[in-house]
């Protein structure tokens, strides 16, 4: 299979590296120096689980480059980005090409099938810990690499495609899973990304820190709690309670993990905080479920952006 990776980060770049790694035909989209970078000199990825890889002759292309059709699109931008990437999805998707998003937000699926009508749109999320090094360089750390992903319930579309998808994964080191209830799925990984950037962003500390008893793993846990009666409200039925799958999320990670909203915030880029935290808020108020420490934290972050102008 074909597949194309859209934005080489520390998700997108590990994927990337991964399945290039065992000889699958990869291509990235990428812009300005990353690109730049991986056409000079490859993919560099220093990888907990694989090693230090440095992949040549790495294919990538800018957007107006890419003149082919892909039969897998993973797309691995920034939430605030998604918009901006769909009328390429649009001319890379071929008629079978299956589109697999992996935000850290709630509801991307759906807004790239309302914008490619009759497309093959996956729903996806994924637990790893990666971060760019430079351009052109990927640092993924710690032993979690679990990608899940499904066709939305519903949707009559035959998932037996997607199960070649997860062989090549899992074929180059990748914990993979296909699922029936997808949604669910991806607002259990929402709630833990949400309440971990929430805490992290709130205090200014690292997963680390969250990883022992104290008021830091408390407020992790209430925030969880918030999360949970959000959950109950859209019924996601949850067959384990969502604290201590967080908690087993948690714990996994390297200490020294920040969530990328942190570290976009310390360097005052533009950052996800409206789709990862403020985002909470406004579903809460049409659910009606109160979410103080939520609201607690938003206002913070609020208050802080405006202080520093950022």
């Amino acid at each position: 299979m074909k597949y194309l990776i859209v934005g080489p980060g520390g998700i997108g770049g590990s994927i990337g590296g991964f399945l290039a790694s065992a000889n699958h035909d990869v291509s990235f989209i990428a812009h300005g120096k990353t690109l730049e970078a991986l056409k000079e000199d490859g993919l560099k990825l220093n990888s907990d689980l694989k090693g230090r890889l440095h992949i040549e002759n790495i294919k990538a292309y800018s957007p107006e480059e890419y003149d082919q059709q892909a039969d897998v699109i993973f797309v691995c931008v920034k939430d605030y980005s998604l918009d901006s990437v769909i009328p390429f999805l649009k001319k890379a998707c071929g008629r079978d090409c299956i589109i697999i998003p992996l935000l850290n937000g709630f509801g991307a699926g759906d807004r790239i099938r309302s914008a490619l009508e009759g497309s093959r749109v996956a729903d996806g999320c994924i637990y790893i810990s990666a971060f760019i090094d430079s351009p052109g360089s990927i640092t993924q750390i710690g032993s979690l690499f679990r990608m899940i992903f499904g066709f939305k319930e519903g949707s009559g579309l035959d998932s037996s495609p997607l199960e070649g998808i997860k062989a090549d994964l899992k074929g180059c080191g990748i914990d993979v899973a296909v699922s029936d209830r997808i949604e669910a799925d991806i607002f259990r990984k929402f709630s833990f990304v949400s309440t971990a950037a929430a805490c992290g962003a709130y205090y200014g500390i690292t997963l680390g820190d969250i990883q022992h008893e104290g008021i830091y793993r408390d407020t992790f846990l209430n925030l969880c709690e918030e999360m949970r009666q959000i959950a109950d409200k859209l019924g996601f039925g949850f067959y384990q309670d969502l604290k201590s799958m967080n908690l087993g999320i948690l714990d996994k990670l390297a200490p020294d993990t920040t969530s990328s909203l942190q570290k976009d915030l310390k360097a005052g880029k533009q950052s996800e905080i409206d789709s990862l935290i403020f985002s909470v808020v406004r579903l809460a108020d049409r659910l009606g479920v109160a979410a103080p420490l939520y609201r607690l934290v938003a206002e913070k972050l609020k208050s802080d952006i405006f202080l520093t102008g950022r």
